[in-house]
Order: structure tokens, then C-alpha cells, then sequence
């Protein structure tokens, strides 16, 4: 019985014990709910948890220094940098202190403000300029560290002049970006001191902009990125000359038209990028402008070469042994003659090491009618994309053939065409036929390499069918192919071609005919 007893009262404590437990959890989850409910003005509860509660809810962005503050709004655009002034007392006058004016017009004001580049719709006398010029009288006097302006309205040149000349006479700009227009003939002349700028990380200068470089011992040596567009020159040199100051450049785009050499005569324009650290290069050069320049390009570390417009008489490229990606769009002048022609083939077998390409087309189609002897070869190829238009007139295999013939390496396929013209019948070019019947040959890349091919804008025209017919029919490693019809095409268009390519998957079972999602599926 006493045995008995004893465990009686044992359990009893127990029980005692666990419902103590029981009643601290939730008291404690009591507390804790009455925290996160609390207000900073600490209504709830005793004045230890009123005080816990307000010490948790306090405003800890606002008490974070100027520096750091600053710092978070130099990644928001001017226009959200200001916006914050009128959160609290606080925050007004931070955005004075940020070493970021970054400003452009398209972004400033809202559709509801403006439809047009110029002046407000409702204050047609407050225009993006004047909104400029406000907000750097407001600015405090510190350095910045990067000046963005983008206007697409008329600009006081005397007025975007002083405050580049400002900015670079307080030191510390690391990015410059200006795109300027004009309707005057009197372009922005960039001030001399910018020529002399030791901390310039990245420039791009687009539009109504005048470049006259010195001659003399000027240099940008921390310049990484540096973009000119369709701004003007003073000297047939300028280009060049402004590439020799900058001794570590990577990134190097150019994009030119005739009238940015306004006033000079007629002697050659001289581009010469001779730049050891160059890692990316971006040229477009119009096929009608293409007479006005020499080219020579020496950049033993290029990795990316991205070439659009016409070849002139001059064009040298040497030492491009790292190169890894192109993009040839080379514009048709129509002249299409022998001479032409292997000046294509010679600026292509300077790229003899790329790893992947994208080519143009109709530059293809225009390398048919060249000779077929002593054709570069692309040992490394390994990625080859056809871009550019076809033309239902047009016999496209014969030209893609040509390529695929020169890189017996290739793996990968694509093709990223817009079909213009309507959906009559192409019966093969016979002279084309001919021609290529002299490689009587398979490329040896589909019969043992390629696995990857994908053809983006499928229309159905007769001289698709053809091109994807002959793909299946001679790449025997292929397994699939996917195929993206025009976003736009009719859909008993696109019923169609799936009628014939589902008669050219069974021909030819081996490799499987794939439509991206959304699109139709066998």
C-alpha cells in the first residue's frame, strides 16, 4: 500500500511539474506576441516591454551614417535619389551629398508629364535642361564619381560644357556618359582636361559631341570601357589617337557615319587599335561610308569581335589568336565581283581560330559565286548561327554548305532568319548546283559532329523546307531539331509546314523534329 501511495504522489508532482511548463510556454508566448503587436509609442504592456518594443521597431535606416546612406542611393537614378527627400527631415537634403548624377531625359518624366523628348506638356517653358541645371544648383560642392546625362532634346552646348568642366576640374570622376543633341551644326567640344584624366574607369560619348584628342603625352590609364557613337572628329587621327592613351582598355565599341568627319577633306580616316589588353571590340562601319577609313587591328587578347558594315581598301587584322566569338554582318554593296569577294575571304581567314560565329547569310550567298579554291578552314568552330533576311527567290542550302564545308568541327547550328517576300516556289539555283557539285563532298561536320541544330523565325517557305531537308538528310549525329515558327504567321500557314515537316520526320526518323512551347508538337 505505501508502495502504492508513493507512486501516487510521484505522479502527481509530475503532473504539477509538466503544467508549470505548460503555463510558462505560454506565457512567454504571450510576451512574445504582445512584442510584435506593440507600436513604438509603447501603449502595451509594462514600460520594460514598452521600451523592448520601441528599441525593435525603431528606424534603423535613418540612423545609418551619411556615407552609407549616400552610398545606397548612388545605385537608384537621380530622379528616386530625390524622391527620398521627402520622406523626413532626415532624408532631405542626402541626395545633395551622392557622388551620382545620373539624368536621362527618356526616364526623367513620366508618360502623363510628356510624350515627346523637349519640354513638359504641362510647362511647356520647364524642359529637361532647365531640370538639370536646377538640380545641380541644388547639389552640395562634393566630387562626383560618375556624371550620366542623357538628353534627347535640343542643349545649351555652353551650359554642358561647364559643368563637364566642373566636374572634371574637382576630381575623382570614374564615369562619364554623355549623349548630346543638337540642332545646330556647332557640336559639343569636349574640354582638354577630360583628355587628361587619371581616374576614368568608363566613357561613352554619343551624338553631337566634338573629340580633338592632343597630340602630346595625354593618357587614361585606368580606362576599362570606352564607346564612341556618331560623335564627330577633329583629325582624320582622332580615333587613334585617343586608343593609344589608354593603355589597359577591355572594352572598345566604335559606330561611325560620314558626316561625323564634317570639314576635314578627303584623306583617309586612320583607325588603328593597337591595344594589348582589348578583350571586346564592337565596329560599325556603313558599307557607303566604308571608302573613308583604314583599318588595322592587333589585339592579341581579343576575346568577342563584333564587325557590322562595308570592308574598305584597307582593313588589316593580325594577331587574334584568342579569339573566341565573332559577329560578321557584312553589308552588300552589290558589286559582288571576284575582287570583292576574296577581300571577304580574307578578312574572315584572319579569324581562322574562333570558336563561335555568327555570319550573316547573305554575305554566305555572295562568298557562292568567289572561288572555291584555297577557302580558309575553321578548325575550331564549334558553334556556327546564319542570321540576317532570306528571300523566297533565294537558294540558301548551297551557301550554308559553303561554311559548314570549312569547319569540320562544328557541333552546334542555328539559324535566326526573317523572311521577307511571299511564299512562291524557289526552284534550285543550277548555277549554284553546279558549283557546289565541284565539293562533292559531305561536311564532315554532319556526318560525325553536329548534335545541336535550331532554326528561330520557321515562315515554311519552300527554301526552309529545302535547307531543313538537307540538314536532316545529311547529319547523321543529329537527334534533334528545334524549330521556332515567326511569332506573326498565319496559323494555317504554320498547319502547313507542320504537314510537310511531319513528311520529313518520317523520311528521315533519326532525328526528331521539336517545337518550343506553345508551339505545335507531333
Amino acid at each position: 500500500m505505501k508502495g502504492q501511495k508513493r507512486e501516487s504522489m510521484e505522479e502527481e508532482k509530475e503532473e504539477e511539474r509538466r503544467s508549470e511548463r505548460q503555463r510558462r510556454e505560454r506565457a512567454e508566448r504571450a510576451e512574445r506576441r504582445d512584442v510584435l503587436r506593440a507600436r513604438p509609442c509603447g501603449c502595451v504592456g509594462s514600460s520594460s516591454l514598452s521600451s523592448s518594443s520601441a528599441d525593435d521597431y525603431k528606424d534603423i535606416i535613418s540612423n545609418l551614417p551619411d556615407c552609407l546612406l549616400t552610398h545606397i542611393l548612388s545605385f537608384l537614378p537621380t530622379r528616386a535619389s530625390v524622391a527620398t527627400s521627402i520622406l523626413s527631415s532626415r532624408w532631405r537634403s542626402l541626395w545633395k551629398l551622392v557622388p551620382v548624377l545620373d539624368l536621362d531625359q527618356r526616364l526623367l518624366f513620366s508618360r502623363s508629364d510628356t510624350d515627346y523628348p523637349g519640354p513638359t506638356r504641362t510647362n511647356s517653358n520647364f524642359s529637361f535642361w532647365d531640370t538639370v541645371s536646377n538640380i545641380w544648383t541644388l547639389r552640395n560642392a562634393i566630387p562626383l564619381r560618375k556624371l550620366h546625362l542623357h538628353g534627347t532634346s535640343n542643349c545649351d552646348s555652353f551650359l554642358v560644357s561647364t559643368w563637364v568642366q566642373d566636374t572634371l576640374l574637382r576630381g575623382g570622376l570614374q564615369e562619364l556618359d554623355l549623349f548630346i543633341f543638337t540642332d545646330t551644326n556647332t557640336p559639343l567640344e569636349m574640354p582638354t582636361t577630360l583628355f587628361f584624366c587619371s581616374t576614368l574607369v568608363f566613357l561613352r560619348l554619343t551624338g553631337a559631341i566634338l573629340l580633338n584628342p592632343p597630340a602630346s603625352a595625354s593618357t587614361f590609364p585606368r580606362l576599362r570601357i570606352l564607346g564612341l557613337e556618331n560623335v564627330r572628329y577633329a583629325k582624320h587621327d582622332s580615333i587613334s589617337t585617343l586608343l593609344a592613351a589608354c593603355p589597359v582598355l577591355q572594352d572598345f565599341s566604335l559606330s561611325v557615319a560620314s558626316y561625323n568627319f564634317h570639314g576635314l577633306d578627303d584623306s583617309m580616316v586612320n583607325v588603328i587599335v593597337l591595344v594589348p589588353t582589348l578583350k571586346t571590340l564592337d565596329i560599325q562601319w556603313p558599307v557607303d561610308d566604308c571608302w573613308l577609313y583604314k583599318l588595322r587591328i592587333n589585339t592579341p587578347a581579343l576575346e568577342r569581335f563584333h564587325f557590322f558594315g562595308g570592308l574598305g581598301e584597307y582593313v588589316v587584322l593580325e594577331n587574334l589568336s584568342n579569339l573566341v566569338e565573332t559577329i560578321i554582318e557584312l553589308e552588300d554593296d552589290y558589286s559582288n565581283t571576284v575582287d570583292e569577294i576574296k577581300k571577304i575571304w580574307d578578312f574572315m581567314e584572319s579569324l581562322y581560330n574562333v570558336v563561335s560565329m555568327k555570319f550573316n547569310l547573305g554575305t554566305a550567298e555572295i562568298l557562292c559565286y568567289g572561288p572555291m579554291d584555297g577557302l580558309p578552314m575553321f578548325n575550331n568552330l564549334t558553334s556556327l548561327t546564319f542570321n540576317g533576311n532570306i528571300w523566297p527567290s533565294r537558294y540558301m542550302w548551297p551557301a550554308v554548305k559553303l561554311l559548314l564545308c570549312q569547319a569540320p568541327k562544328l557541333q552546334a547550328l542555328g539559324f535566326e532568319l526573317t523572311s521577307l517576300g511571299n511564299h512562291n516556289y524557289c526552284p534550285p539555283d543550277h548555277y549554284l548546283e553546279y558549283r557546289m557539285q565541284k565539293m562533292d563532298y559531305v561536311p564532315e561536320c554532319l556526318s560525325s559532329h553536329l548534335t545541336t541544330c535550331y532554326y528561330k523565325g520557321f515562315s515554311g517557305h519552300e527554301v526552309e523546307m529545302e535547307l531543313v531537308r538537307q540538314v536532316l538528310k545529311e547529319a547523321y549525329m543529329l537527334k534533334t531539331m528545334n524549330i521556332t515558327f515567326e511569332i506573326r504567321l498565319d496559323s494555317e500557314i504554320k498547319l502547313h509546314a507542320c504537314k510537310k515537316l511531319r513528311k520529313l520526320q518520317r523520311r528521315y526518323p533519326t532525328c526528331q523534329i521539336e517545337f518550343d512551347k506553345g508551339q505545335f508538337n507531333f
